[in-house]
């Protein structure tokens, strides 16, 4: 992701936790969103995990260590963990 893909004026304002395969919160493998305004930014730091917007289209997007994908404010999604990993999850708004 470059910052061009967000608006300038957006800055990270919180972080989640690092997590890994055995500490993900149930709520992030099942679909959700972000709050209106607020951006996030899944950055997987080691491993490999699936990020999928529900759609429609239904789009998967395999990421693995160094990758990270923009999630835009209200965007449905999901991870789909199946092997070893470390994430985490910048907001911005």
């Amino acid at each position: 992701m470059t910052r061009s893909s967000i608006p300038d004026s957006i800055e990270v304002y919180a972080q989640s936790p690092i997590f890994h395969q055995d500490t993900v919160p149930k709520k992030l493998t099942k679909a959700h969103s972000t709050k209106p305004g607020t951006y996030g930014r899944l950055n997987v730091l080691s491993g490999a995990l699936t990020y999928v917007v529900t759609g429609p289209p239904e789009t998967r997007t395999d990421l693995y260590g160094g990758d990270s994908v923009l999630i835009r404010p209200e965007q449905v999604h999901y991870v789909s963990i199946d092997g070893p990993v470390k994430f985490q999850v910048d907001f911005m708004k």
